[in-house]
């Protein structure tokens, strides 16, 4: 049996007060929310914080809304009330389509969208307990100074592998987080780094307290997966793809491949090809080919990594069926 390492445990009651304990606690401090990737994390010494900071009661980041100016999600919101809300269903399925693909029931009502926005970048070397790593010689992202992925690699090939983050992406969301500094607001794209150890622009100090999706004004959205199981699996290959028409032609779009690299990979030429055209066979089937180019999946994860390169053009393909057929 694993067990969780000691840590001292604190639950504030507001961000501010959140806040202020990280600052006096250092680097040794996590936040914490669902708990669904840290404390698995921390029995297999991957983390080992000295104190976790509970959010579960901050009523802030509990609050989903949706009004004029989009869906606002609160960090700790658990993905099985997205998954429900009524408001989130008929405004944006696709992002509701991608949090009900996450794991399994009983986790995505412990596991929140701030959780799966942050999720540690994962790999078949570094996903394995203690006893495991310490027998190959640990590897460069937790205590050794080798990626077993491609050991003359100078860094962490760890991959990205959340599902909400590409269709996000795909719908313009933005990332609020808020510091003893003050507050600030990014384009959530920006928040990853390609590296699978400093996979996130997030400062230590800063806290994610919440998604903002503008409102669909136009655009359409589809998500696809592809894993080896029908449910539990995190996606070897996920594709975010969001396009708004101008009548029977493409004015903007954007496509993101989740799952084959360190941080989200937007698939810019695939959007060039699909300008000014019709979502039509043949648009989709060049822009899943120049989205196929881009795709470098490495042998980090389940099935074979040119196999998933291959399957790229081919769910690409099928995401932007979906948009062509409404959606």
């Amino acid at each position: 049996m694993m067990r969780l390492p000691r840590f001292r445990y604190f639950a504030p009651t507001s961000v501010k007060e959140a806040l202020r304990i990280r600052a006096g606690e250092g680097e040794s401090a996590a936040f914490v929310a669902g708990g669904t990737d840290l404390y698995p994390n921390m029995k297999r010494r991957q983390q080992t914080p000295k104190t976790v900071i509970g959010l579960s009661r901050i009523p802030s980041l509990a609050r989903l809304r949706a009004g004029a100016d989009g869906l606002r999600i609160g960090s700790a919101v658990p993905l099985s009330e997205i998954e429900n809300h009524r408001k989130a269903r008929r405004l944006f399925p696709a992002l509701v389509h991608a949090v009900s693909e996450i794991s399994t029931p009983p986790l995505r009502n412990m596991g929140t969208l701030g959780g799966n926005v942050l999720l540690d970048t994962r790999c078949n070397y570094y996903d394995q307990n203690y006893e495991w790593r310490q027998a190959i010689d640990f590897c460069m992202k937790k205590d050794g100074t080798v990626c077993w992925v491609a050991p003359g690699s100078p860094k962490c090939l760890a991959v990205q592998s959340a599902d909400s983050v590409p269709i996000l992406i795909a719908l313009r969301a933005r990332a609020v987080l808020a510091s003893p500094g003050g507050e600030r607001e990014i384009p959530l794209e920006e928040l990853y780094a390609n590296d699978g150890i400093r996979y996130l622009t997030k400062r230590p100090d800063e806290l994610l307290t919440e998604i903002r999706i503008p409102p669909p004004d136009g655009w359409t959205a589809s998500y696809r997966k592809l894993r080896r199981r029908g449910a539990f699996d995190f996606p070897v290959l996920a594709v975010g793809a969001a396009v708004r028409r101008e009548g029977d032609r493409v004015a903007e779009s954007r496509i993101l491949l989740g799952a084959v690299a360190s941080a989200p990979v937007r698939a810019s030429r695939a959007e060039a090809v699909l300008a000014g055209r019709p979502l039509d066979g043949a648009s989709i089937r060049e822009a899943s080919e120049a989205a196929a180019v881009v795709s470098r999946p490495m042998d980090n994860t389940d099935f074979s990594f040119l196999w998933r390169k291959e399957m790229t053009g081919q769910w690409v393909g099928m995401a932007l069926g979906d948009l062509s057929r409404g959606g």
